[in-house]
C-alpha cells in the first residue's frame, strides 16, 4: 500500500500540543468542538486557500485526553507551501484559541505519514492521593483518588502486562479491529510533589486502553486486589468488572516515535496489517490505530 503525495503537493508534519478540557476528543465532529476542527479551519484561513485541508494524526485522543507531543500530517499544494510556508506557524499562532498550539510546521519527509509510520506512543496519566486533594492549579490534568497508592505494588503489576498480548480485556472493542498490542513500557514513579505518575508506552493503543490499565493498577495501589490481578484480567480477554476506565483529565500524550526516514514508508505497510498472536490464524482486515 503506497504512501505517495499528490502531484503538485507537499505532506507538511505538524508537531502540536493542546488541553483536552473542552475538546470532545481529536476526531472533527459535526456539532462539536474537537482539535482537528479547529485545525482544519485555521490553516485554510491563515494559507488564504479556497480548498479544505484534512489532517492525519498519530493519536485520535479521546474527549477530555490532553496532548502535549502530539503529531499530525497534511497534505498541501506546492505553490502554496512554497510561497507561505514559512510564515504558516505564525499565523496559526494568532489565528488559533489558546487550548491548541503547533509548535513546529516542516516538509515531511519522503513515506512519512503521522498516523502509520509510527513505532510507539508515550503516554503519562498523573494520579494525586494526597488526603487533602489536588493542587487547584493542576486539577485538570491530575486524578485525584482518596486512598494513598503505593507505587511499588504498581510497578510490580506493570511487569506482567509487558510484551505482545491481546488486550481485550482494556479495550473497547471496535468492528473489524484487533486488540493485540505490544506493551513497550509501564512504569510508575513518585514524583517531587508527590504525584503517582504512570507513563504507559507501546506500538498503538486501542480506544480506552491506557485508562483501563491504569484503573486496573489503580486497583492494586491502593490495596484492593493482589498484584497479579491485572495480569489475571488481561489473560481473561474479557471486561471485568472491577475495572473501571478512569477519568481522562489525568492522561497526556507526551511523544510519538518515527524511525529513520529511509524506514517510513516500510513501516507505514506494516502497521496497516492485522496482527495476530503467534497461536491465531491470520486475518486480512486492517488494525485501528489510536490514542
Amino acid at each position: 500500500m503506497s504512501d505517495e503525495v499528490a502531484p503538485g503537493a507537499v505532506r507538511v508534519r505538524l508537531d502540536l500540543a493542546y488541553d483536552g478540557t473542552d475538546f470532545s476528543g481529536w476526531a472533527k465532529q459535526r456539532t462539536r468542538r474537537t482539535v482537528q476542527g479547529e485545525l482544519e479551519a485555521a490553516i485554510p484561513t491563515v494559507l488564504r486557500m479556497a480548498e479544505p485541508v484534512e489532517l492525519t494524526v498519530a493519536g485520535r485522543t479521546d474527549a477530555g485526553v490532553h496532548a502535549r507531543g502530539q503529531v499530525a500530517h497534511v497534505d498541501l499544494p506546492a505553490d502554496v507551501w512554497a510561497a507561505e510556508g514559512g510564515n504558516l506557524r505564525r499565523r496559526l499562532a494568532g489565528r488559533l484559541p489558546w487550548d491548541v498550539r503547533v509548535w513546529d510546521v516542516s516538509a515531511a519527509p519522503a513515506g512519512f505519514n503521522a498516523r502509520f509510520s509510527a513505532v510507539w506512543r508515550r503516554y503519562a496519566y498523573r494520579v494525586g492521593d494526597h488526603p487533602g486533594g489536588v493542587d487547584p492549579l493542576l486539577r485538570g490534568h491530575v486524578l485525584w483518588h482518596d486512598r494513598p497508592v503505593d507505587v511499588d505494588r504498581m510497578n510490580a503489576a506493570a511487569e506482567l502486562l509487558l510484551g505482545e498480548h491481546d488486550f481485550a480485556a482494556y479495550c473497547k472493542k471496535r468492528e473489524g479491529a484487533t486488540t493485540i498490542r505490544t506493551l513497550l513500557d509501564l512504569r510508575w514513579e513518585r514524583t517531587a510533589d508527590g504525584l503517582a505518575v504512570a507513563t504507559v508506552r507501546a506500538d498503538a493503543f486501542c480506544h480506552n486502553m491506557v485508562r483501563a490499565l491504569i484503573g486496573a493498577m489503580i486497583l492494586v495501589g491502593d490495596g484492593h486486589r493482589p498484584v497479579g490481578f491485572p495480569g489475571e484480567v488481561l489473560a481473561g480477554r474479557e471486561r471485568h468488572s472491577a475495572v473501571k476506565v478512569l477519568r481522562p483529565h489525568g492522561l497526556t500524550l507526551e511523544e510519538v516515535g518515527y524511525p529513520a526516514d529511509d524506514q517510513l514508508a516500510a513501516r507505514s505497510v506494516e502497521a496497516r496489517n492485522r496482527r495476530t498472536l503467534p497461536c491465531a490464524p491470520a486475518a486480512p482486515a486492517a488494525a485501528a490505530v489510536t490514542g
